[in-house]
């Protein structure tokens, strides 16, 4: 006989995941209906102007790509070594391992409003850098390093061992096992968690509210201090609030329209990689 309970727990999350579906689809039809006809060539290469009212998004989405491009290179070394560091050179079911995962999920959980926090008292005040653009890009790049360390730490640790015992029995030092037998073996792994993690990146105001972004006269950084971007979220986040015309309204959601298609695509690219991984441990 069937366990009620189980039965009960299936369908609540069959009706959840059927909700959540349903709130997604509800909310990228209400995006791309009210905002594809503000897209055009003009609008994605033009500058803004009137406030945001008129003009284009073209600093915006250079700006967001900036920002994101510098997170990814903050970001990648120290995840790759935080995933070594805890699935290669820790031992199994080690009290320090067992520590340095569970970090590593509560830092994937912190608010991003606390990086932005943290990223006006050390940049803002401490080193005086003002709003920059970089600035903004190593706090988008600490808070995706969880994201992709845990995903590379987990495509490490279901490596065969026998591969690892082979190469070690052949005399190759931690170093060239990592460079011939690890890394080749987990970079789609890499890839996907980099991928998910600037897909999050792209769509957060919090952070770079702070410490990177102002709301127009920035074109392309000269330098590192005093040195802001514009960018899309922020852009979405003031005229959101801020606009009562129609060609504003309409650029706010032509402004969505675009965020929501990096950010889409971004995590498109991700499906194939994961999907690999999978066969990879099914094959394993």
């Amino acid at each position: 006989m069937r366990n009620p309970f189980k039965h009960l727990m299936h369908t609540a999350t069959a009706l959840s995941a059927a909700s959540v579906f349903t709130l997604i689809i509800a909310v990228a039809y209400l995006i791309i209906s009210r905002g594809n006809h503000a897209i055009t060539w003009e609008f994605l290469t033009a500058e803004s102007s009137e406030a945001g009212a008129s003009g284009g998004i073209r600093w915006q989405i250079l700006g967001t790509l900036i920002l994101i491009v510098t997170s990814a290179i903050v970001a990648i070394p120290f995840a790759t070594a935080l995933a070594l560091l805890h699935s290669f050179f820790l031992k199994p079911r080690s009290l320090s391992r067992r520590t340095l995962g569970f970090t590593l999920q509560l830092f994937n959980a912190v608010p991003s409003i606390i990086f932005g926090i943290l990223g006006l008292i050390i940049f803002t005040r401490l080193l005086d850098w003002g709003k920059s653009w970089l600035a903004g890009g190593i706090l988008l790049g600490i808070m995706i390093i969880p994201t992709i360390a845990i995903m590379l730490a987990h495509r490490i640790a279901a490596l065969p061992r026998a591969q690892i015992e082979s190469a070690t029995g052949l005399g190759l030092r931690r170093g060239q096992i990592i460079r011939s037998v690890i890394m080749p073996q987990s970079v789609a792994a890499l890839l996907s968690g980099t991928l998910l993690g600037l897909a999050r990146a792209a769509g957060e105001t919090a952070p770079i509210l702070f410490v990177a972004t102002i709301f127009s006269g920035a074109t392309m950084p000269a330098g590192i201090k005093d040195q802001p971007v514009l960018a899309l979220p922020y852009h979405i986040f003031v005229l959101a609030q801020d606009s009562f015309q129609d060609s504003a309204r309409a650029n706010l959601w032509g402004s969505a329209l675009v965020l929501v298609a990096i950010v889409t695509l971004l995590s498109a690219l991700a499906i194939p990689l994961r999907h690999k991984l999978h066969n990879a441990a099914d094959h394993a």
